[in-house]
């Protein structure tokens, strides 16, 4: 039986020459081809406010523009998170989805002081990074830190597990490298991983 997966597309740039958008497409491809049902969540196509307050997170609306992305969340088993590495980060706009979306009463308990897993427990993901830099370079010299900090205060935070990496470094090389990595993708979509 095949798994529920959404795939977020976390770049913020609509342009669809960007690496990003064509290895979230031959995720979701690979993945429907895999037998799964897919939902896809684009960044770039998205219009919603930044949070300002902790107020705001906590009981603030969400926006209606973002309900059914949460929803999606909601449903899946698997989710799988793609976006560009800038400035050693995840682009802003990936940030501030996560923190609209992933709000107490739904990821994690309202008023929660403990670290006990969070609300959406049994839902595994994968997180796609690409990078100008090597990804050796990123995972050894800058030791992955922002990586590590989604998938520890974020993701496990909300109770999600496992959680695999996929670092894709030098995006800027040959063609052959970008065609090589999108058969990896796809690959990772038919198996659900």
């Amino acid at each position: 039986m095949g798994k529920h997966i959404v795939v977020i597309d976390g770049h913020p740039d609509p342009d669809e020459r960007r690496l990003c958008h064509a290895l979230a497409a031959v995720y979701a491809r690979g993945a429907e081809a895999g037998g799964h049902t897919v939902e896809s969540v684009v960044l770039a196509a998205l219009d919603f406010p930044l949070l300002r307050t902790r107020r705001e997170w906590e009981d603030g609306a969400l926006p209606a523009s973002l309900r059914q992305a949460q929803e999606a969340i909601g449903r899946a088993d698997h989710l799988v998170l793609i976006y560009p590495l800038w400035l050693g980060s995840m682009p802003a706009l990936t940030k501030a989805f996560l923190e609209q979306v992933l709000r107490p009463g739904f990821a994690i308990d309202p008023g929660r002081r403990s670290v006990r897993p969070g609300r959406l427990r049994g839902k595994s993901a994968r997180i796609v990074v690409t990078m100008g830099m090597p990804a050796l370079v990123y995972r050894w010299f800058f030791l992955a830190h922002s990586l590590r900090s989604l998938e520890r205060n974020i993701l496990k935070f909300s109770g999600i597990g496992p959680i695999r990496t996929t670092l894709i470094g030098s995006v800027e090389g040959p063609a052959k490298t970008a065609r090589a990595w999108l058969e990896r993708i796809g690959a990772l979509g038919r198996d659900g991983q």
